[in-house]
């Protein structure tokens, strides 16, 4: 990945920062949009400094954002934001929200960033090269197998019925005499995957600007991320999403789901 975009990408958390910080437990303006979830005046201001920073350096792109929509849809290269990953978790002063910044080639994600402002952490993943967080490569942890795993999510509410009886059936698996699954965090969960604290994140319904970032910063951490049937994740996937640390237990995990 070249380093004008690598570079670009650490301008883009820089200034989302700027505009969510100095909102964070204090006073901001808040509304519900179509899909019911809330959106306030922080996630606004961030995709929009960071559009502004996309259209002057490279105008010929593409943006896929979730406050402001799309620019340049057709081009090869799209940069994808989701601005606070966890609006909830922002409104309620957890800082496990995070900004998540990917840049696609073609549907496919090639550098993403997970940044949690408030505590100042930065994970960058780039295809090809190791995960960085602040500058220090990391690395997923291995497990050796599902029962004992560490399984994430960020709320079992968000699963249709089928989709929590897959679910429940992991966590079954992975906790075989009492079950404490880790719920909240959104995209923290990847990051802490990415850096070895949880060994699996299942979700689903989840949309482009909500899992693209993601993938290679897992990936450049020695984990995977795919579908629920086991195909990597692009720009036409549905939405179910699997992150494992462990690249040798997918089997095992997509065994468990059905």
């Amino acid at each position: 990945m070249n380093s004008k975009e690598i570079q670009c990408a650490h301008r883009l958390a820089d200034a989302a920062r700027q505009a969510i910080v100095p909102l964070y437990r204090g006073e901001y303006s808040q509304e519900k949009k179509a899909d019911r979830s809330f959106v306030t005046e922080a996630d606004r201001a961030a995709e929009a400094a960071m559009r502004t920073i996309i259209e002057q350096e490279f105008p010929d792109d593409g943006i896929i954002g979730e406050e402001y929509g799309t620019r340049n849809e057709g081009a090869g290269r799209q940069w994808v934001l989701d601005p606070i990953d966890g609006t909830q978790s922002f409104m309620v002063g957890r800082p496990i929200f995070g900004t998540l910044i990917a840049l696609m080639q073609d549907g496919w994600p090639v550098l993403g960033v997970i940044d949690q402002p408030v505590l100042q952490e930065r994970w960058l993943g780039s295809i090809g090269e190791q995960t960085m967080l602040n500058g220090q490569p990391v690395h997923t942890r291995k497990c050796r197998e599902l029962a004992g795993a560490t399984v994430a999510t960020t709320s079992p509410h968000c699963f249709s019925e089928d989709e929590a009886g897959a679910y429940l059936k992991v966590i079954a698996k992975a906790y075989p005499d009492k079950a404490w699954p880790v719920y909240g965090g959104d995209c923290y969960n990847y990051a802490l995957l990415a850096s070895g604290q949880i060994d699996l994140v299942m979700e689903a319904g989840l949309k482009l600007h909500d899992f693209a970032a993601l993938v290679p910063v897992v990936e450049g951490a020695g984990g995977m991320m795919c579908d629920w049937q086991g195909n990597p994740l692009d720009a036409n996937s549905d939405g179910s999403v699997l992150a494992l640390g462990e690249n040798a237990r997918l089997e095992e995990v997509l065994e468990a789901m059905g």
